[in-house]
């Protein structure tokens, strides 16, 4: 049997470091960067952090009790709602309580499957729209600037009208601007203070230009009654139950976080997955075989004939999830794993080092996709793999994420052969998702 791949993955120190360390230097502009050995074999580490008290936790049980069992003595922290409100306000993605119970009741119906069936027409036709421009000799392609590209296509083709606002080239700068700042920002907020740090001003701009942008398609559709898109939809829908400017006011936040975060998690798993591929040219013959059978059928149902690229996506999804962390505040005292977690304390978790830890997975850091085979997966615990997070506060998208994805790299293994070119290998970076570090070039030919 052929020795598995180990793909890239950043630099481990050999104990847990300062805490002061993190915010300067390399750790400062990447998450997932010095991560100590014993953080993938110990299952709870506590650390006192600018006057917090955050327990890093991977414990499945325990991370189960936060996320499902006792879900509502667990928050989104308030210092990161505070972070990210700017930018979403006080849409889905931020809201708690009774709030994002009604808003999610909104938007839940736009990603039924039957619903993200729908869809999958308008995906595949975006994803050969832009196909159809590619070079057909053997040049290097940055996969990472076309993945986002697809999924920016994708998202205002399926969710905002096909709007050519939200596919400018100047868009996709302004939202790196604001997840690259955002992914700084952890000493300015923890500190109490206002600027982002580092990047600011960008962020401050894109944060306006979406605003701006999404403002005014949501009094388009206001003024028309509503539309035949989702945008439209989530428009007339909190118009419905707010005052009017509330209802605005929502609808940017939502758009905002849908749109943000509903191509650049997806970009990122397309691109971590294709460099996957690209580094195993007998795995790649194997995927395009099946890629070229399933898409002669409908597209609506075209994931259940792509088990085996399913089953790669997941393990991609497993090395690399778009999402390396999540926190939450304790609101009351509160026992998990057998210790005192205080009200008021950080619970963190990261889906980054979940997903390597060498007590949940043989061989954590090995390329692996059979470990995702029906029953192995059906023996994993439930709460060990959290690509979507997971309880009521799962990504509602998931499963339009999963579709997506599947309908394009099934394209582009139709279309084309990707292979690794000559030199060092990509770095992941987490800021508030996990990107490579210098995109993600690659040898992009005709078949």
């Amino acid at each position: 049997m052929p020795a598995l791949l180990i793909p890239p993955y950043p630099h481990r120190s050999s104990d847990w470091a300062p805490v002061w360390t993190a915010f300067v230097g390399r750790r400062a502009n990447n998450s997932v960067h010095g991560w100590p050995e014993d953080a993938f074999q110990s299952t709870w580490k506590t650390r006192r952090v600018f006057g917090y008290t955050v327990h890093v936790v991977s414990d499945p049980d325990a991370i189960g009790r936060v996320l499902l069992d006792n879900k509502t003595d667990y928050e989104r922290p308030a210092l990161v709602r505070k972070l990210l409100g700017a930018a979403l306000g006080d849409g889905l993605f931020n809201a708690e309580g009774e709030s994002w119970r009604e808003q999610r009741r909104i938007v839940a119906p736009t990603f039924s499957p039957a619903a993200v069936s729908g869809f999958a027409n308008v995906i595949a036709e975006a994803t050969s729209a832009r196909v159809a421009r590619w070079r057909t000799d053997k040049a290097p392609m940055d996969m990472a600037a076309e993945a986002t590209g697809t999924t920016m296509a994708i998202i205002a083709a399926t969710l905002f009208g096909g709007d050519a606002r939200l596919t400018a080239p100047a868009a996709a700068g302004h939202i790196t601007a604001m997840l690259d700042a955002a992914g700084r920002a952890r000493v300015t907020a923890l500190l109490g203070l206002r600027s982002l740090g580092p990047g600011s001003g960008r962020a401050r701009a894109g944060g306006r230009f979406l605003r701006d942008t999404l403002g005014a398609m949501a009094d388009e559709r206001a003024a028309a009654g509503g539309g035949n898109d989702f945008y439209g939809g989530l428009v007339a829908a909190l118009h419905a139950r707010y005052p009017a400017a509330q209802a605005r006011e929502l609808a940017i936040d939502n758009a905002v976080a849908f749109y943000v975060a509903g191509h650049e998690t997806t970009a990122n798993a397309l691109t971590w997955t294709i460099y996957l591929l690209a580094a195993q040219p007998e795995l790649q013959e194997e995927l395009r075989a099946e890629a070229q059978t399933a898409l002669v059928g409908e597209m609506g149902d075209i994931d259940a004939r792509l088990p085996r690229l399913r089953a790669v996506l997941d393990e991609s999804l497993r090395l690399y999830p778009p999402a390396p962390r999540l926190d939450r505040e304790a609101m009351a005292d509160d026992e998990l794993a057998g210790r005192t977690v205080r009200r008021g304390d950080l619970v963190s978790i990261w889906p980054y080092v979940l997903h390597r830890h060498r007590a949940l997975w043989d061989e954590p850091d090995a390329f692996d996709p059979d470990r995702f085979a029906p029953d192995r997966r059906a023996a994993m615990h439930r709460h060990q793999y959290l690509p979507f997070g997971a309880g009521p506060r799962v990504c509602v998208g998931a499963r339009f994420a999963i579709v997506e994805a599947l309908i394009v790299l099934a394209h582009w293994l139709e279309a084309r052969r990707f292979a690794v070119r000559p030199g060092p290998p990509p770095v992941p970076v987490g800021r508030v998702t996990l990107r490579p570090e210098r995109g993600m070039p690659l040898a992009v030919s005709a078949l």
